[in-house]
């Protein structure tokens, strides 16, 4: 049973092959040309994906094909090369073409993850007593579709990091004259305001002491994708100790969210109208 429906894995696939280097099959810096064949990249995009969905360890999932060091080694070019950034970015393109981003309206939040082994992108988290933990702030529009991803550790709070999140936004063709940017009581500060009015932006903050069910309004659409987000086992429990390899994983599954977004608004919205069908009476 494949990790992932093929409708999600082969778009995905395509995109990101394409913006692969070119390499020879056997290296040809060997003085006898006798090299061990180069593992096939889809064979080792299947793996990572794997990785990506089950959060299990490299050795658990290698195979005889493709072994954990090689995982290992080739996850680290694609993250140094922000290869799954750029994929994100792709299939951004390809749902404002189609279904069209919601940019009026958009929604910023933090969520936080465990992370058991540390890292350059962990600290201590204040809900895990003390633990090593993860942070990723969010930028969604309006329907929920992640436009930035921004990590950082779970001692970090949320306000400063609503400057770098804010900054995905320049990847986009563009944005409405009139931009609402939704945050909750965690962001109610003059530095997030000031940000706010230098960006030309309109924020609709939660106040402290309010309860959050009745300013809810339309947040609600970030924390749903923290949701499908972290259906994925690397992002609930990452193991990864190099911040591009973290960025790689919340990227290539910021992707996937979009990709199945995509087809699931698409299918409704493009397909053929149905012919009513009428019952022969006896």
């Amino acid at each position: 049973m494949p990790v992932l429906p093929v409708c999600l894995l082969e778009p995905l696939w395509v995109q990101f092959s394409a913006l692969l280097p070119e390499r020879p099959p056997v290296s040809p810096t060997h003085p006898l040309g006798c090299h061990r064949r180069r593992i096939a990249e889809r064979v080792v995009f299947e793996h990572v994906v794997a990785a990506l969905v089950h959060g299990s360890g490299y050795e658990r999932i290698a195979s005889p094909g493709c072994s954990d060091r090689t995982i290992r080694r080739r996850l680290h070019e694609w993250a140094a090369a922000g290869l799954a950034e750029q994929v994100q970015t792709l299939a951004l393109r390809a749902y404002d073409r189609m279904i069209g981003l919601e940019l009026d309206e958009l929604a910023v939040d933090g969520c936080l993850t465990k992370a058991p082994g540390g890292g350059d992108a962990a600290g201590r988290s204040p809900v895990d007593r003390g633990k090593q933990g993860l942070k990723r702030s969010v930028l969604t529009e309006g329907a929920g579709i992640p436009l930035h991803l921004v990590s950082a550790g779970a001692n970090r709070h949320d306000s400063p990091l609503l400057g770098p999140t804010l900054a995905g936004l320049d990847k986009l063709g563009g944005l409405p004259e009139d931009v609402t940017v939704h945050l909750d009581r965690g962001y109610d500060s003059r530095p997030t305001r000031a940000l706010l009015a230098d960006l030309g932006f309109r924020g609709a903050i939660a106040r402290r002491g309010v309860p959050a069910p009745l300013q809810a309004g339309t947040r609600w659409v970030v924390e749903r994708t923290h949701s499908w987000m972290n259906g994925y086992g690397k992002l609930r429990r990452c193991t990864e100790k190099h911040a591009a390899v973290v960025d790689f994983y919340l990227f290539l599954a910021a992707a996937l969210v979009i990709i199945r977004q995509l087809i699931r608004r698409a299918r409704a919205r493009y397909r053929w109208p149905t012919r009513p069908t009428t019952r022969r009476l006896k």
